[in-house]
């Protein structure tokens, strides 16, 4: 049965997020380059601040990206795929840091399972969500959970955002995902009870474990001290 550790971070910066993500990408890559079988498949589960974020087929202007700091968060492009997005508290982020390879080679079999781990969390939660021409997981014609990956010789970083009890709020100042006449929801919404990401996230872990049919453990804690000093030396350095 294959293993992958599990990093519960809490409530945490994007550029924090993004350098954790990238330290253990490099741990894939490096072991591949020199041919040892090791596993560092990773799954970081976060809210960040609020921020906004956008993929590698941006083109936001200058004057866009001071209206959207204006309103108090973030603004961050990064090396995903998608458009313009939103992270903030109550919305969990989920980040896979695995090795296709582990899995399926398939870039679209990942993503197809990402969609599928959402929708059978739904599910369990009385919610009927389901999959469109967009990506994501949807409720009608509301996003539930955005998708945007980016993989490296099949290493992925990025991952899936589930909106539960956010405030919704944020994505009137923008075209989430750049989606004409579509809107945004949460489980909170939906059910009409308080879905607090400290209840939400072991029915996310348990769907996540049976769609890619994986068990999960927490990362050791000596793991996350040796990530942590790296990442955090870095941020001092830049």
């Amino acid at each position: 049965m294959k293993m992958v550790k599990v990093w519960k971070l809490g409530l945490i910066s994007y550029d924090t997020g993004f350098k954790i993500q990238t330290s253990i990408a490099r741990k894939h890559l490096d072991s591949m380059r020199k041919g040892i079988t090791k596993n560092y498949d990773t799954l970081l589960l976060v809210e960040h601040k609020p921020v906004y974020t956008v993929g590698i087929r941006d083109d936001t202007s200058k004057e866009e990206i001071l209206r959207l700091r204006s309103l108090g968060a973030e603004f961050r492009k990064t090396n995903r795929g998608g458009l313009i997005t939103f992270h903030g508290p109550g919305q969990l982020v989920a980040y896979p840091i695995i090795n296709l390879k582990h899995f399926r080679p398939s870039v679209k079999w990942y993503v197809n399972s990402l969609e599928e781990t959402i929708i059978q969390m739904c599910e369990e939660l009385g919610i009927k969500a389901g999959r469109s021409p967009h990506t994501g997981v949807w409720v009608e014609d509301d996003k539930i959970a955005a998708i945007g990956i980016h993989a490296s010789r099949y290493v992925t970083t990025h991952g899936i955002c589930l909106n539960c009890d956010n405030d919704l709020s944020w994505f009137k100042h923008i075209k989430p995902c750049g989606i004409e006449e579509k809107g945004v929801t949460s489980l909170t919404k939906e059910t009409g009870s308080l879905c607090s990401i400290d209840r939400m996230t072991p029915i996310f872990l348990h769907h996540f474990e049976k769609v890619f049919d994986c068990k999960s453990e927490e990362l050791e804690t000596d793991t996350q001290r040796e990530i942590l000093s790296s990442v955090y030396s870095k941020l001092l350095i830049t």
